[in-house]
């Protein structure tokens, strides 16, 4: 049996995710949320949760329990002596938690969709379809095949002819006779 700490619904990672669904499907506005129907809506998801014998975690019962008390907040009369003109709503919080959850889930949904397209981009999952089990792509050789090849490649460079080359040291004089001669060759002629 699972613990109530890691239990998911299959649809719901936790309360606020239940929360954010139930505000969606409403097409309500984060930031004005009607907490009584909201809370009704809530409790009926916890009652179905109940019949079905689904243990709910510790974190859905501290959002009901928030939940009823931002709704008996919103019901009680406000003090006007206590009142400095600085009105706090008290969903504010609520609703400032939901927005965090909501950019999180979405940058998770995000990176997920990215996993997938690089997983479709870098792997090739129809190859396997054209190539049977029974076709190796890979070179048959044994370990003797693989030693008698590079004993080969050593002996290879054991004979290797080496080549000297004899560098005479270029002189100033060298270059002038040379053109000289030719130069002189094609002044003799007529």
């Amino acid at each position: 049996m699972s613990s109530p700490l890691n239990f998911h619904l299959p649809q719901y990672e936790g309360p606020l995710d239940l929360l954010l669904d139930l505000i969606r499907k409403q097409q309500i506005d984060i930031r004005d949320i009607p907490i009584a129907t909201i809370t009704a809506q809530y409790f009926e998801y916890m009652e179905q949760a109940r019949k079905m014998d689904i243990d709910l975690g510790a974190e859905f019962v501290y959002m009901a329990a928030t939940l009823i008390y931002i709704k008996s907040k919103m019901l009680l009369p406000q003090d006007p002596e206590l009142m400095d003109g600085a009105e706090e709503d008290p969903r504010q919080e609520l609703v400032d938690r939901l927005l965090e959850h909501e950019k999180f889930k979405n940058a998770a949904e995000m990176l997920q969709q990215k996993r997938l397209i690089e997983e479709n981009v870098w792997s090739n999952p129809q190859v396997k379809a054209f190539i049977s089990e029974d076709d190796d792509p890979g070179v048959s050789a044994t370990l003797f095949d693989l030693v008698k090849a590079f004993g080969e490649v050593l002996e290879r460079t054991k004979n290797r002819p080496i080549y000297e080359v004899a560098a005479s040291p270029p002189t100033t004089t060298s270059p002038c006779s040379s053109c000289a001669c030719s130069s002189s060759s094609a002044a003799g002629a007529p």
